[in-house]
């Protein structure tokens, strides 16, 4: 019986001494140091994440010369912005309502029925700005225009100035028709953005056809902005005459140059080119050598020659607005009724009128335009 205690006893010390030994701390002894493992393979090198490649552009320095042009051009100055409150103008007249049109969630409402308008020629849906109009009307101002950039890879994408539209536009009068300015000028399309507005409005159509036409404004034509049309070398009313008619998108200014080139080019004056979208002569002498060219030869005589005809028919006042049968000017209470070539020669002097170009943006079809209707008219 002692023997037993005994060995229990042992067992008890050895186990204790088992623990203790487990739960001590362990000191290792270092050993010599190994060889280096072999260099690893060096990564790509990152694109450059700093606010240094936005500054370029995004620096008061750079800006301010931009807001201090664009306060002197049309876009930014002026009394055109009072009609922006109207959902017909707004598209173009106010800054809110040009976005609202581009960004494709509103419809035109037709004024007779309260449903969505549709388009004549092609039965679409006719985009708009807020058809209930708006309460305050704002310039076109920097948010009108830019937003942000499609990408900001510009070496291999290009830079696209975070404009709202380069894509191209289906025109308001005839939705069949799309125009692209993209060129080898103009590779992303950037003058896109300027054919939302300047090209003529669903106002009035074109006259065609043998029968008389009935005008019931005095501001018959192609309302305000037809610079895009004329650049591409349609929407005028192609009368039959001696001289020819050039063919479609094959102007020069067409083809190898664009909106942004011309009017937005870099100049040495404040007050020209960039933000002001005053043609340079800076610009200008890249391709006519012999200096800009400020109308096409011959425009101004023929001009006065079209409108002095206008003028005499009773057509047109002698600052250009349209007449009724009165002598005052046209309404629905006062129409105009002519015929179908006299009423192509008024559509197509008031194209020329408006284009504001003296026939630069595309000579040749200005040529046509004006001499086949002159010839029209001495009919």
């Amino acid at each position: 019986m002692k023997n037993f205690k005994l060995i229990i006893n042992l067992v008890i010390v050895v186990s204790s001494l088992m623990f203790f030994q487990c739960t001590s701390e362990y000191t290792p002894i270092v050993g010599p140091a190994g060889a280096d493992g072999v260099d690893g393979v060096d990564g790509v090198d990152g694109v450059d994440a700093s606010a240094a490649a936005c500054i370029t552009c995004h620096s008061s320095t750079h800006r301010n010369p931009i807001i201090n042009a664009y306060a002197t051009s049309g876009h930014g100055s002026g009394g055109s912005w009072a009609r922006g409150t109207s959902a017909d103008c707004a598209q173009c007249h106010n800054n809110e309502g040009y976005i609202d049109y581009l960004s494709g969630n509103f419809y035109a409402i037709d004024g007779t029925t309260g449903d969505y308008a549709t388009h004549p020629v092609t039965g679409e849906l006719i985009p708009s700005a807020n058809p209930n109009g708006y309460a305050v009307s704002n310039p076109i101002n920097c948010t009108g225009c830019h937003t942000a950039h499609r990408s900001f890879d510009f070496e291999n994408d290009g830079n696209d100035y975070a404009l709202r539209n380069i894509d191209p536009v289906k025109l308001d009068l005839d939705p069949t028709i799309t125009i692209d300015f993209a060129n080898s000028a103009d590779a992303l399309g950037l003058s896109n953005a300027c054919i939302t507005c300047h090209q003529p409005r669903t106002s009035y159509p074109i006259p065609v056809g043998t029968a008389d036409i009935t005008i019931t404004s005095s501001r018959y034509g192609p309302h305000h902005g037809p610079q895009s049309t004329m650049l591409e070398g349609i929407m005028g009313a192609n009368i039959a005459g001696s001289t020819g008619y050039p063919g479609v998108a094959s102007s020069t200014h067409r083809t190898g140059s664009s909106c942004v080139a011309c009017h937005m080019g870099e100049s040495t004056v404040a007050t020209e080119g960039g933000h002001t979208w005053i043609p340079s002569p800076d610009a200008c002498v890249t391709c006519h050598t012999n200096g800009a060219p400020t109308e096409v030869a011959g425009f101004a005589q023929d001009f006065s020659t079209l409108h002095d005809l206008l003028v005499a028919k009773g057509y047109i006042s002698a600052t250009g607005s349209v007449l009724g049968a009165s002598g005052s000017n046209a309404s629905g209470t006062n129409p105009l009724v002519v015929p179908i070539k006299d009423a192509q020669a008024i559509w197509n002097y008031k194209t020329l009128e408006e284009d504001k170009s003296n026939g630069v943006h595309n000579p040749t079809y200005a040529k046509a335009l004006l001499k086949n209707s002159i010839e029209a008219l001495q009919d």
